[in-house]
């Protein structure tokens, strides 16, 4: 099978095709023939050397995928080959390939509504947003969410998924976004350039801060006495958490194939639409890293694995 492949940490020249043995499922697991898979900020920032020792190498990158099953391990429960499914993949596992052999509870039977294209780009980015409001902000129909970067791959579902839910979605993206992120269900959207956004927004019950920095040092004082600060990008201060009387947390994203089911029905229902915003041929998954780490990227970038499937 064709895999990209890094072999030395460095810039998207380091991002090389390469041919490998197709893998076997293990008892437990799917071989899924990749039609299609996401390009995430992790993979670039991966393949930069910011998270993983040289030992780690060499690796395939990416994080998830969408594809059609074509042989399930011992004790598989739920699949069969020529299911369509799509599926967050462990971190020994990489969607830069043509198969891969992954834990089928990480997988969702895909949904029916999007192809795959649009459904590889659900699962990191959908996940994390699923996560992060609901398990760890805990966020309930009728509150009050404040999500920082409404339009992008993660922001843009968080967005849906807390409309979805019955929340008040108040987001904060840049001003050519604004319409777009209005369409996805924000009540009320903020051109982070021309406005604090603290000057608008009060007694929030959950800040989704996908951003950092300084405006997850200004999101303080728009929490509500017992609300939740939620970061992807950094540990937010405790200190001030516990002077404010709200909960924070930093987190990172886990496969999980039951949420992923329930952001399909969610998909199905017509309630959530992935955006994608490029696509690029999966030779040129180089390309497609340097277009997400220096672009302005609305949604997601995705590699077309197998242009030629049905």
């Amino acid at each position: 099978m064709k895999a990209v492949r890094i072999h030395q940490f460095g810039g998207p020249d380091k991002l090389h095709l390469e041919e490998l043995p197709t893998p076997k499922p293990n008892p437990g697991e799917v071989l899924v023939r990749i039609l299609a898979a996401s390009v995430n900020p992790v993979d670039y920032k991966i393949r930069n050397g910011g998270y993983l020792p040289d030992d780690a190498l060499p690796l395939t990158l990416g994080r998830d995928i969408a594809g059609i099953v074509e042989l399930v391990g011992e004790d598989v429960e739920g699949f069969s080959p020529g299911d369509a499914v799509y599926a967050m993949l462990d971190r020994n596992h990489g969607g830069y390939a043509e198969f891969v052999a992954e834990a089928a509870v990480n997988c969702a039977i895909k949904p029916a509504a999007i192809d795959f294209i649009q459904a590889a780009a659900v699962p990191l980015a959908g996940l994390t947003a699923w996560q992060g409001i609901f398990d760890h902000g805990g966020l309930k129909a009728g509150q009050k969410v404040l999500i920082h970067g409404g339009a992008g791959g993660v922001g843009h579902f968080a967005v849906q998924f807390a409309a979805a839910r019955g929340a008040q979605v108040i987001a904060t993206c840049s001003g050519e976004d604004m319409a777009f992120v209005r369409r996805l269900g924000a009540s009320e959207v903020i051109d982070y350039h021309k406005e604090r956004f603290e000057d608008r927004v009060h007694d929030v019950d959950v800040v989704f801060d996908l951003v950092a920095g300084e405006t997850q040092d200004r999101s303080w004082k728009v929490l509500k006495d017992g609300g939740a600060l939620i970061s992807t990008l950094k540990e937010p201060d405790q200190a001030r958490a516990r002077e404010r009387h709200v909960r924070a947390c930093h987190y990172m994203a886990h496969p999980d194939g039951g949420e992923l089911a329930e952001i399909g029905r969610l998909i199905d229902a017509g309630k959530v639409i992935p955006n994608v915003d490029r696509v690029f041929p999966l030779k040129d998954a180089a390309g497609a890293e340097r277009e997400l780490e220096r672009a302005h990227i609305r949604g997601k970038v995705v590699l077309d694995v197998n242009p030629d499937a049905d």
